[in-house]
């Protein structure tokens, strides 16, 4: 995969992830989350973060 390409699905998952954070922080304000939500964003964000950790290691 070439640099550009990865640069652009870089921007394309901080930019998901951003709005994602939006979304939530807006509905967080709404009402309050389930234990079953809050499980659920807590292990998105785990995954998350294991795809981007992934992402970084293989452009070494």
């Amino acid at each position: 995969m070439n640099n550009s390409h990865q640069d652009e699905q870089d921007e394309l998952q901080k930019y998901l992830e951003e709005k994602a954070k939006r979304a939530q922080e807006k509905e967080q304000e709404a009402e309050p989350l389930s234990a079953y939500e809050a499980c659920v964003l807590k292990e998105s964000a785990k995954i998350h973060e294991l795809v981007a950790e992934a992402q970084r290691e293989n452009k070494k």
